[in-house]
């Protein structure tokens, strides 16, 4: 009797190995659908296009990769066309925190993050305070003290009132006192023209969209807004260097899933980013955008989703900007 117990035993472990097995060997049978929310040459776009070159670089992937633009509604006509492949283990999307800010400010956004299945988060985007190199100010605190004596007069080039650019000037304004105003472009192009221009004084942009224009002489660093020191810019500050300790809700780019996401699937993918986020094919993109690598899994990615989402409805709020979910 403890003998047949033991050989049902060993079936048992047996086969839950050998399912086990078949779990991690999934692999993808037809060509994967990458959807973003930009058009092409966006901020996601450009991410999923080098992710699928290098992945085809390494030698990662079996089959094909290719990206679907789906621009409109900062991010929810994207959002609705993942929703749409429910089950599907060929669909992914690039996704950033616009989708979460949107959703807490939009009701027309029927498809947020939480409907969708989270995969891997890849990385995190650091941003800069800039200004041009002919501007008085030397230091985010002269900037700061400047806009205290004279509040309203100077001006800071922008997205939407609910993007990174506007909350981080809400953040500093409530801790400061200081008041500066906010002008709203559609484009990056069009808002660092207006610095470059002389029409704002001050903006908030990503390294590598500042990079040329430093190296042109064009521009000024004043502070990092970036946990970790960014190598292409050793002797600037952060904010709390600069003296203002502060938060700011980090800009991430991940990988989400439709609903009903096969679990082999999402393990394989799971596995697939890891490997891709070691090579040196990434490790050198990371290092060229000054960009801050962070992959995490599905998990980890959902927990850090809803965690910046309860930071920007706090902030969102205490910006009195009106919050629907």
């Amino acid at each position: 009797m403890k003998l047949s117990k033991t050989i049902c035993s060993l079936a048992i472990a047996a086969m839950a190995g050998f399912a086990g097995l078949a779990h991690a060997q999934w692999k993808p049978s037809k060509p994967i659908e990458v959807i973003v929310h930009t058009a092409p040459g966006g901020g996601n776009d450009v991410l999923a296009r080098a992710m699928v070159q290098m992945l085809e670089k390494e030698n990662l992937l079996p089959v094909r990769m290719q990206v679907l633009n789906r621009p409109g509604g900062n991010g929810a006509v994207a959002a609705a066309a993942i929703a749409e492949k429910k089950g599907d283990p060929h669909t992914l999307g690039v996704v950033s925190s616009a989708w979460i800010a949107n959703a807490l400010v939009t009701r027309e956004a029927k498809v947020t993050l939480h409907d969708l299945t989270p995969v891997a988060g890849l990385l995190q985007e650091p941003a800069l305070i800039a200004v041009r190199t002919d501007s008085p100010f030397k230091t985010l605190k002269e900037f700061v003290d400047a806009a205290k004596a004279k509040p309203g007069t100077l001006k800071q080039s922008g997205g939407s009132v609910t993007s990174r650019d506007n909350i981080i000037r809400q953040t500093l304004q409530q801790s400061t006192g200081a008041r500066w105003a906010f002008v709203s472009f559609p484009g990056g192009g069009e808002r660092l023209a207006a610095l470059l221009g002389g029409h704002v004084d001050m903006m908030v942009i990503e390294p590598q969209e500042a990079g040329e224009q430093i190296r042109a002489g064009k521009l000024r660093v004043l502070t990092q807004i970036s946990d970790k020191p960014l190598s292409g810019f050793p002797n600037v500050p952060n904010l709390k260097q600069s003296g203002f300790d502060v938060g700011s809700s980090p800009q991430i780019r991940g990988l989400m899933a439709p609903p009903d996401f096969p679990k082999d699937a999402l393990a394989y993918y799971e596995d697939l980013f890891l490997k891709l986020s070691k090579t040196a094919s990434w490790k050198k993109y990371v290092d060229d955008y000054q960009l801050e690598d962070s992959y995490m899994n599905g998990a980890g990615l959902g927990k850090t989703i809803t965690a910046i989402e309860n930071d920007l409805r706090n902030q969102y709020q205490q910006a009195g900007v009106k919050t629907v979910r």
